[in-house]
C-alpha cells in the first residue's frame, strides 16, 4: 500500500444525498466531491518560478479534501504577469520550479490539481496588493509596457498599453499552447483558461477594452475570437484525458460592456468546440463597474449559464458555508461551487461543511486524531 492509499482515512459518512459531497465529472476527470479550490493569486514567485512559498500553501490545501485545486494564475509569458512577483510557466527554469514546488504536494496527496494559464495584458506590470497594487510605469522598477486589444488604459492613472498587432496575438495564442504541453509534462490534471476579471482574454471580449476595427474587434463573434483561438489552441495540445475548462466575467456590471446575453452565446461556443466546464465569476474591466456584492451574488450568473449548456457549470462567488453550497446544488443552479478566500480563512473548511452535512471526505491519518470521536472511522484499503 503506497502512502496515498493509506491516507484515505473518512469523516463518518450518515448523509450519502449531500449533492456538494457527491461525485462528479469534469470533462474526462472524477471529482470526488464538487469543491473547487479556486485560483488565487499569490504574488510570491521569483522571475515567474515558484518558490517554496507554493509548496507550503499548496500543501495545506492539497490536505483540505476539496475535489480539486486550481493554481493561480500562471502567465504563458513575462509580459502577461499581474505583477513582478507572479507564477509563469513559460520556459524551462518556470516548468522545473513548479515541477519541484509540486512534488512533496503529490507525494502526500492525491487531489486532482489544475492550473489557470493566464496573460494579464493592460492589468499588468503592477506592484504586490500588500505593497498597494498600483500599475508600475515601463520605464520604472518592476515594470514593463503592456499589451491589450487597443491603447486605452485600465484608467485615467496607467500607462497606456500598447495594443496588440495580429502577430502578437498569433503568439499569444503559442504561448498558451507551450504553457499546456509544460502543464502536462509536470502532471497537472487540468488547464483553466483565464478569460475573467478584466484580463486580456476579457479585455478582447468587452467593449469597453476593445475599441479594434479588425477581425478582433467590433461584433461579437470579433471579440470572442481571441479566447476561442487560445481554447482551440490548448485543447489541440493537451491530452484527451485531461480537462480544460474556462473562467469568464459573465458580466462587467457597467451599461455598454460585456453583458449576460454575450457570455451565453460565449458559453455555447466553448462547448461547441468541446470546453469541459465553464467557471462563472463577474467584474475587474472597469474601474466604473457597480457590483452589487452579497452573499452568493454571482450565482445567478452560473444558473442563467447553466440553462444554455450541458457541460458542468462551477459557481463562485462569496459561498461561504457548507448550507449554502449545499442549496445551490441541489436547486440544480451549478454544478460545483469553487471556495477561494474563504478556504484561506479556513483550510479545513471541506471538513466542517462534511461534518455539517453528514458526508465524507478524506483526511490524511497524521491528522485523524483531530477528528471529533464520533466522526471517527477505520482505514480504507483497496
Amino acid at each position: 500500500m503506497n502512502y496515498i492509499d493509506a491516507a484515505r482515512i473518512l469523516i463518518k459518512k450518515e448523509n450519502p444525498m449531500s449533492q456538494l459531497f457527491s461525485e462528479m465529472k469534469l470533462g474526462p476527470l472524477v471529482l470526488p466531491n464538487r469543491i473547487i479550490i479556486a485560483p488565487m493569486c499569490q504574488y510570491s514567485a521569483e522571475d515567474g518560478q515558484a518558490t517554496g512559498w507554493h509548496t507550503i500553501h499548496l500543501g495545506n490545501l492539497a490536505l483540505s479534501g476539496a475535489g480539486m485545486m486550481i493554481l493561480e494564475a500562471t502567465a504563458v509569458n513575462p509580459r502577461g504577469r499581474i505583477s513582478y512577483a507572479d507564477l509563469g510557466l513559460w520556459d524551462d527554469a518556470t516548468e522545473a520550479a513548479l515541477a519541484k514546488a509540486l512534488a512533496p504536494v503529490r507525494k502526500y496527496s492525491d487531489m486532482l490539481i489544475g492550473v489557470q494559464l493566464a496573460h494579464a495584458g493592460r492589468k499588468a506590470s503592477t506592484q504586490k496588493p500588500w505593497e498597494g497594487g498600483a500599475a508600475i510605469a515601463p520605464d520604472a522598477p518592476n515594470g514593463w509596457l503592456t499589451i491589450a486589444p487597443s491603447s486605452v488604459p485600465f484608467h485615467d492613472n496607467a500607462p497606456l498599453p500598447e495594443a496588440a498587432g495580429e502577430k502578437d496575438l498569433q503568439a499569444i495564442s503559442a504561448d498558451f499552447a507551450a504553457a499546456a504541453v509544460r502543464a502536462d509534462r509536470i502532471g497537472l490534471d487540468a488547464i483553466e483558461i483565464h478569460g475573467a476579471h478584466g484580463y486580456l482574454l476579457h479585455q478582447f471580449l468587452s467593449p469597453l477594452c476593445n475599441k479594434r476595427s479588425d477581425q478582433y474587434g467590433g461584433s461579437l463573434e470579433n471579440r470572442m475570437r481571441l479566447l476561442l483561438e487560445v481554447f482551440e489552441a490548448v485543447r489541440l495540445v493537451f491530452p484527451k484525458n485531461k480537462a480544460v475548462s474556462v473562467r469568464i466575467s459573465a458580466t462587467d456590471w457597467v451599461e455598454g460592456g460585456w453583458g449576460l446575453e454575450q457570455s451565453l452565446v460565449l458559453a455555447r461556443e466553448l462547448e461547441r468546440r468541446g470546453c469541459d466546464a465553464i467557471h462563472v465569476s463577474s467584474g475587474g474591466a472597469s474601474p466604473l463597474q457597480q457590483i452589487p456584492v452579497a452573499p452568493c451574488f454571482q450565482v445567478p450568473l452560473a444558473r442563467a449559464v447553466k440553462k444554455v449548456v450541458s457541460m458542468p457549470v462551477i459557481a463562485v462567488g462569496l459561498i461561504t458555508t457548507a448550507g449554502q453550497a449545499e442549496n445551490i446544488l441541489a436547486a440544480g443552479q451549478a454544478d460545483a461551487v469553487a471556495l477561494a478566500r474563504g478556504i484561506l480563512y479556513d483550510p479545513r473548511w471541506p471538513w466542517h461543511a462534511a461534518a455539517e452535512l453528514g458526508a465524507s471526505v478524506v483526511v490524511a491519518p497524521q491528522y485523524l486524531r483531530s477528528a471529533p470521536a464520533d466522526a471517527r472511522t477505520v482505514l480504507m484499503q483497496k
